[in-house]
This record gives C-alpha cells, sequence and structure tokens, in this order.
C-alpha cells in the first residue's frame, strides 16, 4: 500500500509538474485542491478542444451507491454531455454497491444514468472488489460475460481487466493483446490501483508487479483505476500516465496522504468525474466536480513507442 497527500489550498485548477502536460497558470504550484464552497451559479467551463474526428469519454469510479451524490454527478455529467459530446463512458468497478437485485441495477444504474442512457451512452464496465461477478451478464455494462476484455474507439484501444483475479491466463491475454495491438493510444482499467496515495488501500503492489513489465514491454500509453475513494493523478510512472477515479459515488473525505513524491493533482472533498479527448498524438482530460467546478485538467503528449532490442524481436 502507498502514500498520499493533504495540502490544501482553494483553487480552481490544479496544475501540474507533469512533463508533457500543460496546465493552467493559476495554480502552477499546487497539486491538491480543496474545493471552493464560494456561491454563485455555476457555469459550464469546457476545457477540451472539441477537435472533430475525436475520441471522447466520460471516466467515473466506485460509483454504484444509489445515493444523491451519485445522481449529481450523473446530472452533470449529462449537462456536459450535451456540449462535449462524448458517446460512451468507462467504469472502474464498484459498479453496485451492496445487492444485486433487478431494482438495485435499477436505483443504483438505470436511474440515475438515464438521460446518458437514452442519448445512446454506452458504459464499458470492469468488475471491483463489492461486484458481482454475474455483472458481466449485464447487457448495459457491455462486458458481453467476459471477465476481461478489450474494444476500440478510432486511434484508441482499451483493454478493461478483472483485477481482482489477476491470474496467469488473465497476464497471457494481456500480453497477447497488447503485443498484437496497432492502435496509436494504449488505454488499461481495472480497479486496483497499481500507485495511489491514499490511506485507506493504498497500491496494490502485487498487481503492479505483475502487470508493470507488460504495460512497459508493449508501450502502453495510460492506466484508470479506482476502488480509492479520491481523485488523483501521478506524475509519469515508468513512461506510463496514470489517474484514479474512485470518488464517483464514494467518497473517503481528506483520505488523501501528505508528502507524496508521485503526486500531480489530487482531490478529496468531493465527488468526481472525469472527461477525456484524444486527438492524434494529445489527450486532453478535465475532472469535474459534483458542483461543476473543474479541479484538474490538461494535456498529454502521446510517448514514443518503446525500444525493441533484436535479442527481444528474436
Amino acid at each position: 500500500m502507498t502514500l498520499r497527500l493533504l495540502f490544501f489550498i482553494p483553487v480552481v485548477f490544479v496544475a501540474s509538474l507533469l512533463p508533457g502536460c500543460r496546465t493552467g497558470p493559476a495554480a502552477a504550484s499546487s497539486r491538491f485542491l480543496q474545493q471552493s464552497t464560494s456561491g454563485g451559479e455555476s457555469k459550464l467551463d469546457v476545457k477540451l478542444p472539441l477537435e472533430k474526428g475525436s475520441v471522447r469519454f466520460a471516466v467515473i469510479g466506485d460509483n454504484g451507491t444509489g445515493d444523491s451524490p451519485e445522481y449529481e454527478i450523473a446530472q452533470e455529467m449529462e449537462t456536459y454531455r450535451k456540449t462535449v459530446g462524448f458517446d460512451f463512458v468507462a467504469m472502474m468497478g464498484d459498479n453496485i454497491y451492496g445487492g444485486h437485485k433487478p431494482k438495485d441495477f435499477e436505483r443504483k444504474f438505470e436511474e440515475p444514468y438515464k438521460p446518458l442512457l437514452d442519448s445512446g451512452v454506452k458504459f464499458y464496465a470492469c468488475l471491483g472488489n463489492h461486484d458481482d461477478s454475474n455483472e458481466v451478464l449485464y447487457k448495459p455494462f457491455n462486458m458481453n460475460g467476459q471477465h476481461y476484455y478489450s474494444f476500440k474507439k478510432g486511434d484508441v484501444q482499451f483493454f478493461v481487466l478483472d483485477s481482482n483475479y489477476m491470474d496467469s491466463a488473465q497476464l497471457d491475454w494481456i500480453e497477447q493483446q497488447l503485443s498484437g495491438s496497432n492502435a496509436k493510444w494504449k488505454i488499461a482499467y481495472f480497479h486496483h490501483p497499481l500507485y495511489s496515495d491514499g490511506r485507506f488501500h493504498g497500491p496494490d503492489l502485487d498487481l503492479r508487479k505483475q502487470l508493470m513489465p507488460i504495460f512497459e514491454k508493449y508501450g502502453l500509453n495510460v492506466v484508470l483505476s479506482g476502488h480509492e475513494h479520491v481523485y488523483e493523478r501521478f506524475k509519469p510512472e515508468e513512461g506510463i500516465y496514470f489517474f484514479l477515479v474512485g470518488n464517483s459515488g464514494e467518497l473517503r473525505y481528506h483520505n488523501l496522504r501528505p508528502g507524496s513524491d508521485i503526486m500531480a493533482a489530487g482531490f478529496d472533498t468531493d465527488r468526481t468525474f472525469m472527461l477525456i479527448e484524444i486527438s492524434g498524438d494529445k489527450l486532453y482530460f478535465q475532472t469535474i466536480a459534483r458542483t461543476g467546478q473543474t479541479v484538474d485538467s490538461g494535456t498529454l503528449q502521446r510517448q514514443p513507442k518503446p525500444q525493441v532490442s533484436s535479442q527481444a524481436a528474436q
């Protein structure tokens, strides 16, 4: 398990020291954001360029509570969808907390996200530790009965893993999928974070040991995860960009540890969701709180492909 950060400055935009990441000037010296409580109407503040032909999607994690904050995040997502036009959502797991009867799926998924579902937005789930394995059969999660699977959107290929049971069969599948992918951008997501500054869980070091050599070898670009009920963006680890989005429904208030040397930005005072746009060699991101406040945003440059030695190629 790992470290976490707890240094609060009331700004509305967190900047980063991340190489290849441009962020707004308002927080060049702050890595950790405390939500503003100032009044007044929230104004839609889209940080993405909305370029023609780009891939746009939302990210949520640990959302399936059925409580009012989940509904409020879902409403904010729909508000942004009308402008941003994202057409799918990546889910970081813990999709349904508690019971898994039909009424639970209605209250904890179908009702809060009804406007998005009615607009044709697709949700692609992974399994968290609070999920029932039968969720792979639930059609709106688009898992098609699989605990791990892959899908493509434009120049982006997504590798959705089951971090609850990382056995040799799944590791072989990951290596086969990544080695055979010709996608410009390769993004993996799963529930348990490889890096985390949360006090409650921290990083999954065993999972990191299993996955990082494969990710490095085949040039994975981005890793998304949940589990820790905060938002966190990390400085690149082995050249890979990492995000943690585990507070779209659940929240562990002030859960980030101080003194982290891996955090680029963190937020642990409200729920959030992410918007991501990928166009060419650029990934644009914007993380939005339940109030509509932007708590982090920036641009990432696609990493160069790893150099394969002649011995490895043989």
